[in-house]
């Protein structure tokens, strides 16, 4: 069984016991966050409900295991022959979380 969710705006494919990064939650390690209209797929031993946007009554549990940062991206702007230079960094607040219930409605 996997679903299709959208969460943080972005789509994943989920199945139970997946662990993936996304962006930041609230929620403390070790929380519980339920994920409802949310779930925009859900296959099922083969059966497929494709939601209009969302299925409904389906939805999905998440643990957040952990928060963290994602690597560093240097940004560098310059204008040739005018001296312009400016150089950021920017790293992304993430939040490591597992997929505990995909439930269907």
């Amino acid at each position: 069984m996997y679903a299709i969710i959208k969460a943080c705006g972005r789509q994943y494919r989920v199945e139970q016991g997946t662990v993936f990064e996304m962006d930041r939650l609230e929620g403390s390690p070790g929380d519980v966050v339920t994920l409802e209209d949310a779930v925009l797929l859900l296959s099922e031993e083969g059966q497929v409900s494709v939601g209009s946007p969302t299925v409904p009554g389906a939805k999905v549990e998440l643990e957040i295991r952990e928060h963290l940062r994602g690597t560093k991206l240097t940004v560098f702007k310059m204008k040739r022959r005018k001296r312009y230079r400016r150089k950021h960094g920017h790293r992304q607040e993430l939040t490591r979380v597992a997929v505990m219930e995909i439930v269907a409605g």
